[in-house]
């Protein structure tokens, strides 16, 4: 007996199982303490309930019809233009010959546009679920501090449906952009360009938070924020190096550009801050920003570029966000609109421009695939190699996902609204996870128990402090 067919690799399989757990720890805990540690202590539990729901709930549907629709065969190939290659038709792949059969995507795979895997559907699937859970996840900051619960529950599967098996159809399933020429290596567009559209729309379309909480909406955890920013840092290393599907050369690459744009992105964002920042000062939440500005900007262009590429873009993708962050944010529509966390800036913003910049600095001389010979089988060219072409299919693919991802949660949170509050109501909003969850992040002894204290215990106080001082405000923010 054998432990596995002769089509599996098992080092390339284990390495995809171990990227896509590095992905999903990003997702929780990562998202859920960093993300936790940045809000008000009052929102810190609802914050993690938000995200811990919405991973499981982008599982259920990813698995039962999303997967096909984002990796599978067309909706309808005889549809004109875009339309016949724009999502795929939905379908399970809960059985044993979905998950234990050899990996496939139709519209790649079919082309010989590359290698065939050398795993199963079900480590194909889990690995791209981790990427479709953490994009709500990633515009979930754009709405903190005041989304009804309800709405969100409904929020997060109708927009992974109608929204995201879409970006990844069309740039990763084999879809229109793809068959264009369009790169995204690991999800500048399908994840951050739509996180920061998505986060964006729907933070107009719910609503500010409490004024006083936008007045005082200083982080409760600054070490919780670490913790959760490191767990996204070195998450990456699965989110990059795996989206080549294969434990090989591109692979590596991909992982040392990935940290070395964070770095120089992160020390941009510092030398920003202490040169030309509001206070003179580097401050650990700016390079906190710069650090995930880096991780987004070289994520469509990872295998693309060369450490020098990668170096570029960590320059250029920091100071344009640094920019946009400090004085973008002062005009219309940015300043109208509370996107509680940034999401718009370090990831839209920063999607954006790293999409853009591989358009320019992507190097003929990396390459993905190869020939059996060892020559270069496949690899791509952006503007200062004389392939100014591509810049236009990457602003083309952009355009696409901000329009179509703005248009559809536009639409979806509207309809959702029909039948629950998109916000809170403003008592609850004051009462935070008390008035949410009946639960707290720091909760006093007594809350703790539920119990109040013992009859000889509180006597004892009273003897000892008979006048009782003043309950301060619990809320650090």
């Amino acid at each position: 007996m054998i432990p596995y067919p002769n089509w599996l690799d098992a080092g390339d399989n284990a390495w995809q199982l171990v990227a896509a757990t590095l992905v999903g720890l990003m997702s929780i805990p990562g998202i859920a303490i960093l993300y936790g540690g940045l809000v008000q202590r009052k929102w810190v539990v609802n914050t993690m309930f938000m995200a811990f729901t919405g991973f499981s709930l982008v599982l259920v549907g990813w698995v039962l019809w999303e997967f096909k629709m984002g990796f599978g065969e067309p909706l309808n190939s005889d549809w004109p233009g875009i339309l016949g290659a724009f999502v795929g038709r939905p379908g399970t792949i809960v059985g044993s010959a979905s998950e234990q059969a050899q990996a496939y995507i139709p519209l790649v795979n079919g082309n010989d546009l590359m290698p065939s895997f050398h795993f199963p559907q079900s480590t194909l699937a889990y690995f791209h679920f981790a990427f479709a859970a953490i994009t709500p996840l990633l515009f979930m900051g754009s709405v903190v501090g005041r989304m009804n619960i309800r709405a969100w529950l409904l929020f997060v599967p109708l927009w992974s449906t109608l929204v995201y098996t879409v970006n990844a159809f069309l740039l990763w399933g084999g879809g229109w952009w793809a068959a264009k020429g369009a790169l995204d290596y690991s999800g500048g567009y399908v994840i951050h360009l739509a996180a920061g559209t998505s986060g964006f729309v729907a933070a107009a379309v719910v609503g500010p938070r409490l004024a006083r909480d936008r007045a005082h909406g200083v982080p409760n955890n600054l070490p919780m924020v670490a913790v959760g920013a490191g767990i996204l840092w070195l998450g990456w290393n699965g989110f990059n190096g795996g989206d080549m599907y294969f434990g090989g050369h591109n692979a590596a690459a991909a992982v040392l550009n990935t940290n070395l744009c964070t770095a120089v992105a992160l020390l941009t964002w510092v030398v920003w801050d202490m040169f030309a920042g509001p206070q003179r000062k580097p401050t650990f939440l700016g390079s906190v920003n710069g650090m995930i500005v880096g991780l987004v900007a070289i994520t469509p262009a990872a295998g693309f570029v060369t450490g020098i590429g990668a170096i570029y873009i960590g320059i250029i993708a920091a100071s344009l966000v640094w920019l946009a962050w400090n004085y973008l944010s002062k005009v219309p529509p940015f300043n109208k609109v509370d996107d509680a966390l940034g999401v718009v800036y370090t990831h839209g913003i920063a999607g954006l421009a790293g999409g853009m910049l591989v358009g320019i600095f992507a190097d003929p001389a990396m390459a993905v695939y190869l020939n059996k010979d060892g020559s270069t089988a496949w690899s791509t060219s952006g503007w200062l190699y004389g392939n100014l072409d591509q810049l236009w299919k990457q602003a083309g693919a952009a355009g696409t996902v901000i329009v179509y991802d703005a248009v559809m949660t536009f639409l979806i949170l509207r309809a959702i609204g029909l039948f629950v509050k998109l916000r809170a109501p403003d008592e609850v909003l004051e009462g935070g996870d008390l008035a949410v969850h009946d639960e707290e992040a720091y909760p006093a002894e007594t809350a703790v128990t539920g119990l109040a204290p013992e009859p000889v215990a509180a006597a004892a106080v009273a003897q000892k402090a008979p006048e009782k001082e003043p309950a301060g405000d619990t809320d650090s923010g």
